[in-house]
Formats: C-alpha cells, structure tokens, sequence
C-alpha cells in the first residue's frame, strides 16, 4: 500500500505529464544536491521544470499516459527528467544547462507519445525553436508575394512618374 506521500508524489508527476509535451531523461549520478539545484534554477529561467524521480512511482504515473511505452525503457537507474513544452527549447536548455557537469548523461527522451535516443536530443537541440521555424516559414510564402505585389505596383509607379515629370516640365515651360 502506498503512503500518503508517495501518492501526493505520483499525483504531481501526473501533472507534470498531462501539462507537457517534451521529457528528456538524464542519469545525474555523482551531482550533489546543490549542483541540481543549480541546474533546475538555470532550467526554471527556460520554462523547463527538472526533477529527480524515482522510476517506480515515474512508471505508475505514466501508466494512463500515453507516453507510457516511450518512457518505461529510459527509467534505468538514477533518473531526473526534464518536462517541457516545446522541443528545441527543452533540449537546449538541458543541454546547456549540464554542460558544466560532464557527469550527467542524456540518457533519452519523449516527444508525445513517441522515444528519442541521446544522439536526437543532442540534434534536436540544435533546431531552433517552433517560434523561429514558424516566422521562417511564413517569411518563405509572404516573400514571393511582396514580390509580385511589387511588381504588379510598378508599372502604376512608372506612370504616376511620367505625369509628374510632365506636370513639372509644363511648368518650367509655362515660367
């Protein structure tokens, strides 16, 4: 039978599981406590929550998830997870976040419903974030038609030109 704090446990990380999209699991084994609280502190900055889990309750928690399957093979060891929002940034943050601490070894991750292994999370981390892909590619289909916006414009620009110039010669004539 589970104790009240164990339950209390398994609850927040149901939370956290429902509230995000990314998990990137790393084996921390040889950190102290202040060098993880250093790195949840630089990682909370990001709008990345780090936790060290016991893989036991991580696997109950996960249980009605469907990250379940992805997540059950990377609970080995000594775990902490990084819970995200958003892909790139997860992975970025981490990565740089334990970058000083060559101890701790991505071990993997979860996009959805679906695993990743170590070397994706170090490729994942080097796209740049939803944000900056989405304004790329909407940058790529409102530049053509700017351009053809623009070139249709022209001939109407050269025209207004023509007049201008043939108002201000009249002029210069008429004075």
């Amino acid at each position: 039978m589970p104790t009240e704090a164990k339950r209390e446990t398994i609850g927040e990380l149901r939370a956290e599981l429902d509230a995000s999209r990314t998990m990137i699991t790393s084996e921390y084994r040889g950190l102290s406590v202040k060098e993880i609280s250093e790195i949840r502190r630089a990682l909370r900055k990001q709008g990345v929550s780090y936790r060290v889990v016991k893989n036991r309750l991580m696997r109950i928690a996960a249980q009605d998830s469907p990250a379940s399957e992805a997540l059950a093979p990377l609970l080995v060891g000594p775990t902490a997870i990084a819970f995200g929002t958003d892909e790139s940034t997860t992975a970025k943050a981490l990565l740089d976040a334990t970058r000083p601490y060559k101890i701790v070894k991505i071990t993997g991750g979860v996009l959805g419903a679906r695993a990743i292994d170590a070397s994706s999370v170090g490729r994942l981390a080097a796209l740049p974030s939803r944000e900056v892909l989405l304004a790329e590619a909407v940058g790529a289909i409102v530049a053509p038609l700017s351009t053809t916006a623009g070139l249709f414009d022209a001939p109407l620009r050269d025209v207004v030109g023509l007049v201008q110039a043939l108002i201000d010669s009249r002029d210069a004539a008429a004075a």
